[in-house]
């Protein structure tokens, strides 16, 4: 295999050439590192290259196969994580200038789970300050500087999971794991090609994860494919005594065979959409037609921008409050950050507690929805990936994404976002499909069968193909 083969390659296909000793972790470390170090600076997508912990962990990972103790299907495979996840032998910094010098001297559960597994953490990879949690309007909202589309190096990757959209897009990691109140996996995949799953609300344990509201913030992974998102939820998934929101549920490894599945457009969504991202939309409905009924639905009538807005105010306000009170959050890189934190700080309780109480009818509504079919069909974003040096609001003039991310985020369900076709400046557009409550593996087959029919997940970004 060429070196751009192993950039690219599918965790089956890495954990194959680990078995037949083709490759050794430590190999596979040092090519991804020096992925990150020749790539990563251009792209300011890592916060911070973990060398001596990852070369122990590929040495142990390598010595173990070695001697017939295999781990699973991520043994001895390097990865990178959002850098909002508590790692030992690095920084954690939440993309923030008052925590840049913060070291959490413990691992989040996710990275407990992915090291039980084999796996090799190499990388702490770029975010957007806060996770984006005090607001902002522009690419260049994080201490590193803007994160770069590894497609496209003038327009961004997507937020706030910048970094591992733009690592995995550009071959400097395998996978990442990624993290999402109200669109940070879903739209960084979008914008850089891969694909990306948010679980749902209680799937994966948040223990050693930056909180910034309590009741939606989910992680999940991002990769090159539906394959090895599932894979990798495999390993990180399950109640966590850590971590109480988390879910006993047992995760599901196939979904129930269907003749054909039944899915629904959701109305209205490419009303505001660039004219490619429609075309491409349209192109897959029509391969989606080879296997699946496709009906058409409304989105239930709730005030989702309103609900959601209220609970990270007051979830993210209290998170904050530190920073807020003794002006830290001035700190921030980005104008409309270092003043959204004091407008948190007077939310009325009574939008709060009238948002939450919005939720079990609007978990109700999606349910109905989900009992006539297996799943809603959607464009991930409205556009391609919004250019670096424009203020968000002033970048496409007459798209708007619309309501269905925090609609999906407040109820809590699953998504999973495939590339689906490029569309302006040869920026990739995504295809997202959306699932009930604990439904991962039925998303994820979904996608897959897209993905089995179609070669976009397969594409290489010209900046780091080489």
């Amino acid at each position: 295999m060429t070196d751009t083969t192993v950039a690219y390659a599918s965790l089956p296909d890495l954990a194959a050439l680990l078995r037949k000793r083709a490759v050794s972790s430590v190999e596979l470390t040092k090519f991804f590192m020096a992925r990150l170090d020749r790539y990563g600076p251009r792209l300011n997508a890592v916060a911070a290259v973990m060398r001596e912990r990852a070369l122990a962990s590929a040495q142990r990972a390598d010595t173990e196969l070695a001697n017939g103790i295999d781990h699973g299907p991520l043994h001895g495979i390097p990865y990178g994580v959002k850098d909002l996840l508590a790692a030992k032998g690095a920084p954690t910094a939440w993309g923030a200038q008052p925590y840049r010098h913060q070291v959490l001297d413990y691992d989040a559960t996710v990275i407990q789970k992915l090291e039980a597994a084999g796996a090799v953490l190499v990388a702490k990879l770029a975010m957007i300050e806060l996770a984006g949690g005090m607001g902002y309007n522009q690419a260049d909202a994080s201490y590193l500087g803007p994160c770069r589309n590894p497609w496209n190096t003038q327009y961004w990757t997507g937020g706030s999971s910048s970094g591992p959209g733009a690592a995995v897009a550009g071959g400097l990691v395998p996978f990442a794991l990624g993290s999402e109140t109200s669109g940070s996996i879903i739209n960084p995949s979008t914008y850089c090609g891969i694909t990306g799953l948010r679980p749902t609300y209680g799937r994966v344990s948040r223990h050693g994860a930056m909180a910034l509201s309590w009741t939606l913030d989910k992680i999940g992974p991002m990769c090159r494919s539906a394959q090895d998102a599932g894979i990798v939820l495999g390993v990180i998934a399950g109640r966590d005594p850590a971590d109480p929101t988390s879910s006993r549920r047992p995760l599901p490894q196939t979904p129930q065979p269907r003749a054909r599945w039944r899915l629904a457009v959701i109305k209205n969504s490419t009303k505001k959409v660039q004219p490619e991202v429609a075309k491409n939309f349209a192109a897959s409905v029509k391969e989606l037609r080879a296997f699946a009924d496709i009906g058409e639905v409304a989105l239930p009538r709730f005030p989702y921008d309103a609900m959601i807005g209220a609970i990270i105010a007051a979830e993210g306000g209290a998170a904050f409050r530190r920073i807020i009170q003794d002006g830290r959050v001035q700190t921030l890189r980005d104008p409309d950050g270092r003043r959204g934190g004091y407008s948190y700080m007077v939310t009325y309780a009574v939008d709060y507690v009238d948002a939450m109480r919005q939720r079990a009818p609007l978990r109700q509504a999606f349910d109905k929805l989900f009992a006539r079919y297996d799943a809603l069909v959607v464009p991930s974003f409205a556009t391609v990936a919004l250019p670096i040096g424009v203020p968000f609001d002033k970048a496409y003039p007459g798209t708007e994404d619309g309501p269905f991310i925090p609609a999906c985020n407040l109820a809590g369900v699953p998504a999973v976002t495939v590339p689906n076709g490029t569309g302006r400046h040869g920026l990739p557009t995504g295809l997202s499909f959306v699932g009930r409550a604990f439904a991962e593996s039925e998303v994820l087959a979904l996608a897959g069968e897209f993905q089995a029919r179609s070669s976009f997940h397969r594409g290489r970004p010209p900046l780091t193909s080489g």
